[in-house]
């Protein structure tokens, strides 16, 4: 049987059942394996080659917080000077209760903000504190800032993949939703 068909097949099955989510368990990678009948480490040498030609754009944990008693969720938005907006982005997104940072380009003039941080807190004071704290410890008391605080809670989910019709036609992965 041709190889690539193999592979597909196994890739297949390999993002349905990373699809689904991770298992909660010590070893997920071991659990995947077990249930698609091969060895934990084919598991993570197909994922490791999907993510690597760009079929997984995105692989990663999304955090419940509200289950785990963090009611408040606090966007910060930065208007950081663009010559330290690197070097700042990397200290800010180093604190363990950062759960996001990331740059976006300014919306002159009504929106001057660059840098965009997300801080989950058990409540609004929390978020406060994590926040004065970043601003001391990076010294950012000149800087610009507001925590945007979320109303409402989304539903959250991971990113959901479907394979195409063949072995060889691009995009082999498309995000749904």
């Amino acid at each position: 049987m041709d190889m690539r068909v193999l592979d597909f097949a196994f890739e297949s099955s390999l993002i349905e059942a990373i699809g689904q989510g991770l298992p909660l368990v010590s070893r997920p990678y071991e659990a995947i394996a077990k249930q698609l009948c091969c060895s934990e480490a084919k598991v993570i040498e197909g994922i490791q080659r999907l993510i690597q030609r760009d079929d997984i754009k995105r692989f990663g944990v999304v955090v419940r917080h509200r289950a785990l008693g963090y009611r408040a969720n606090g966007m910060v938005v930065w208007d950081i000077p663009d010559s330290r907006i690197e070097e700042l982005g990397h200290r800010i997104g180093r604190y363990d209760f950062v759960t996001l940072c990331y740059q976006r380009p300014r919306r002159q003039p009504d929106w001057p903000y660059n840098l965009f941080s997300m801080i989950h807190g058990r409540d609004q004071s929390d978020v406060c504190k994590q926040v004065e704290l970043i601003v001391e410890q990076c010294e950012l008391q000149q800087i610009k800032y507001e925590i945007l605080f979320s109303g409402r809670c989304f539903k959250q989910r991971g990113a959901i993949y479907s394979r195409t019709a063949g072995p060889i036609s691009q995009p082999r992965v498309a995000v749904n939703g």
